[in-house]
């Protein structure tokens, strides 16, 4: 299976291992992964501050750059939605064929590979951050004000990492604040939210904190630097990657 990876510019500038461990679990689970080199940020901090008319540029080059290929995957929620919602390139059909054949990572082992087993271990108490935009963008989640049957596609993948103890939070489909460029504008009730996610986590004894989003990892790890903590932050694609 040939696929393209797709690294938002943060993790590619901040947390290349990530991209690395999902390069390195695509290519144990039988994929043929192609990095187009000339990608760059898809457009999401400039729609979010109010600019989406000025990203036509942003999106011809992610057409360009993507077009060919039967499937995308990005350890990146909030970029992988952005892209599914609001890509609007030139060509029209291939932005098309693109936003129907994007995947998050996790959406895509467990939607299009199916995977039911993972030979790895990672022998800590992990607590899991599910964003929203994951949640209830891509639905990777089952959302807690609908009655419905649970599910998490996240939770799932986590469960087959030996040693591995996922703990149950209070309050877990709670934003932490991070919120794309809200952080900034807003950063005294960003880092409140922040501060009461981790809050939540350490009650439970958790030793690290994961999720699909590098964004909300990374706002969490701020805070936990400040404070002192030893929880750590860790993306699930290096979890799964061993």
């Amino acid at each position: 299976m040939k696929v393209a990876l797709f690294i938002p510019c943060y993790i590619d500038q901040f947390y290349p291992q990530v991209g690395i461990a999902t390069l390195q679990l695509l290519e144990k689970l039988g994929c043929e992964v192609i990095f187009p080199l000339n990608q760059t940020c898809c457009g999401q901090p400039m729609a979010n501050s109010g600019f989406e008319h000025l990203n036509k540029d942003c999106d011809n080059n992610f057409v360009e750059n993507f077009k060919d290929f039967d499937y995308i995957v990005s350890p990146s929620g909030s970029c992988t939605l952005h892209v599914k919602e609001h890509l609007h390139g030139s060509d029209e059909q291939a932005s098309t064929h693109i936003r129907k054949h994007l995947y998050e990572l996790s959406e895509f082992l467990t939607d299009i590979l199916k995977v039911e087993s993972l030979s790895v271990q990672f022998p800590h108490r992990v607590g899991l951050h599910q964003s929203c935009h994951g949640q209830r963008g891509l639905k990777l989640a089952q959302m807690s004000e609908l009655v419905a049957k649970p599910f998490s596609k996240t939770e799932h993948l986590l469960n087959m990492v030996d040693g591995l103890s996922l703990m149950e939070l209070d309050r877990k489909d709670e934003c932490c604040g991070f919120g794309g460029t809200f952080c900034v504008t807003e950063e005294a009730i960003s880092v409140k939210m922040g501060k009461d996610r981790i809050s939540d986590h350490t009650r439970h004894t958790v030793e690290y904190i994961t999720g699909t989003d590098v964004s909300c990892l990374m706002h969490l790890e701020g805070i936990l630097k400040r404070q002192g903590s030893a929880i750590k932050v860790k993306h699930i694609a290096e979890i799964l990657n061993g």
